[in-house]
């Protein structure tokens, strides 16, 4: 039987998109990650933008209040 292999819709480019909107390099958008209690490496979040990764629920809390938005944010385009 043929497997397909279907492609997710990834959240990637709106993640780039909103910490370039705020002046982020990876390693400042970590480092405030990090202060606020979410253990993320630079190369793990490169994953996350690249669409390597999912991003877990935890992370995408804290990012929008660091950026001040909705979840709906990381969702743009992607209908």
């Amino acid at each position: 039987m043929e497997q397909k292999i279907r492609r997710d819709r990834n959240i990637g480019d709106n993640l780039r998109r909103l910490r370039n909107e705020h002046g982020l390099s990876q390693e400042a958008l970590c480092a405030k990650l990090q202060l606020s209690g979410c253990d993320i490496q630079r190369s793990t979040y490169a994953k996350y933008e690249s669409g390597e990764l999912n991003v877990r629920a935890s992370v995408m809390i804290k990012l929008t209040k660091i950026y001040n938005c909705g979840f709906d944010e990381f969702f743009a385009g992607l209908e």
